[in-house]
């Protein structure tokens, strides 16, 4: 890894897509939880490759790589959604249930996709919020600095958004149980 980065360094393209290769996987797992599509979390994911190439020489090699590039990816995220925040609204979302999982085999067999899949059907504020609280470890008051809402604000988000996410989940095991009946 160390050998790519120097070559990143140098601006050496087969370098820059060689580390591109081998961290897409992990970089886009991070802004599918961010992103309502696919698309939009491989656009989200290239942006973020743009600025792990553009600040390469900003990073320490006395850090974790896959720690500094997340940190750029959830960054990157959250650029998308601060640029992208008016279009959100536009949409209501009021059952959305019917967006993701038509064959649910049980709460117990979820699988990563499937909640993956419920937490890109929150709308984009309860979404973020939810990321950045519950996966990612921010607080409330750093939630509401970058994104620049209240902590009551964060913490209402994060609240609803456990609230939409236990009816996705109730859902899925009432279908399971009228199934078995």
């Amino acid at each position: 890894m160390l050998l790519l980065i120097q070559g990143c360094k140098r601006n050496d393209r087969e370098s820059q897509r060689l580390l591109y290769n081998q961290l897409y996987g992990y970089c886009i797992s991070i802004c599918l939880r961010y992103c309502r599509t696919h698309d939009e979390a491989k656009e989200v994911t290239n942006d973020g490759f743009m600025k792990v190439f553009q600040k390469i020489d900003q990073y320490k090699t006395d850090t974790s790589f896959k720690g500094w590039i997340r940190r750029i990816m959830i960054n990157a995220s959250i650029d998308h959604y601060r640029k992208e925040r008016k279009h959100y609204y536009q949409v209501v979302v009021d059952d959305v249930s019917d967006h993701f999982i038509t064959h649910a085999t049980g709460l117990d067999e979820l699988s990563h996709k499937e909640l993956v899949a419920m937490i890109q059907c929150l709308s984009p504020g309860y979404r973020t919020v939810f990321n950045l609280y519950a996966i990612d470890g921010y607080t409330h008051e750093e939630i509401g600095v970058i994104l620049g809402i209240s902590v009551g604000a964060s913490k209402s988000n994060l609240s609803k958004a456990r609230e939409k996410l236990r009816g996705m989940l109730n859902k899925i095991n009432a279908d399971e149980y009228a199934k078995s009946v």
